[in-house]
């Protein structure tokens, strides 16, 4: 994919120091890919396609628009995989009612600790967006950091699938999917990220994030890239939870 959308926060030095030190080098799809979709929870993208500062007076996590411009772009991508018996690993949160497990994020959100009064949602703000909704055989990790690898059993199940690489999209860009992000290069995954099917409240963070993970830790592709490279695979089949490997 052409990063140069995203170089415009990079000075001409910045851009010039990662070329000579040789970052950025495309380290190609696996064998036997997993499609990870990091957060995609009314949380972090709000009950309506809206900007995202008319989208943060009631959901304080929102992304707005751009949240729900990366929907669009998750669906195909979800009907491929499950088309091809590929996996599909939801993320998202799950805390006690009265926050005391939410630690840390306590710290850092103001918006959180709600010492007033709690907000009150018309749905689970953990809940997946009904658009890109798990399908039966699809699996939902249940996380209370950024990772997706941190506390859960994801590294597990992606060992019992067989896999050796993940397609990521999601949010946030800057949080969520680049924490999944360097845990699974960390664990020696290939890893691609879908531009077009993540987001992030913050456009700046977005692009910064890409380029960054771009040059030390994953691949950054389009939706129709996948697309493209998945089309000749429809043989290529990970195992299914609980199966034998073929």
């Amino acid at each position: 994919m052409d990063l140069q959308p995203f170089l415009r926060f990079f000075s001409p030095e910045d851009l010039e120091v990662m070329a000579a030190a040789g970052y950025g080098a495309a380290m190609g799809f696996g064998q036997r890919p997993a499609l990870m979709v990091v957060d995609v929870a009314w949380a972090f993208c709000g009950d309506r396609p809206e900007p995202v500062l008319e989208s943060i007076r009631r959901w304080p996590n929102s992304c707005g628009t751009g949240a729900w411009q990366a929907i669009e772009r998750i669906q195909p991508l979800l009907g491929a995989f499950r088309a091809r018996g590929l996996p599909v690993i939801y993320t998202t949160g799950a805390w006690r009612s009265d926050r005391w497990d939410m630690g840390s994020w306590l710290w850092k959100h103001a918006r959180s600790r709600q010492t007033e009064q709690a907000a009150v949602f018309d749905r689970d703000p953990n809940g997946i967006v009904s658009a890109v909704e798990p399908a039966p055989g699809d699996l939902v990790i249940l996380k209370q950091k950024p990772s997706a690898f941190f506390g859960t059993p994801l590294q597990s199940h992606l060992t019992l699938l067989g896999c050796d690489s993940l397609i990521v999209t999601g949010g946030a860009t800057s949080g969520c999917v680049r924490a999944t992000v360097v845990d699974a290069f960390s664990a020696n995954y290939r890893v691609a990220v879908v531009a077009d099917g993540c987001f992030d409240r913050n456009q700046t963070s977005h692009a910064v994030s890409l380029v960054d993970m771009s040059a030390k830790y994953a691949d950054i592709v389009s939706t129709d890239e996948v697309l493209a490279w998945l089309s000749g695979r429809a043989g290529e089949l990970a195992c299914p939870p609980g199966s034998a490997a073929g």
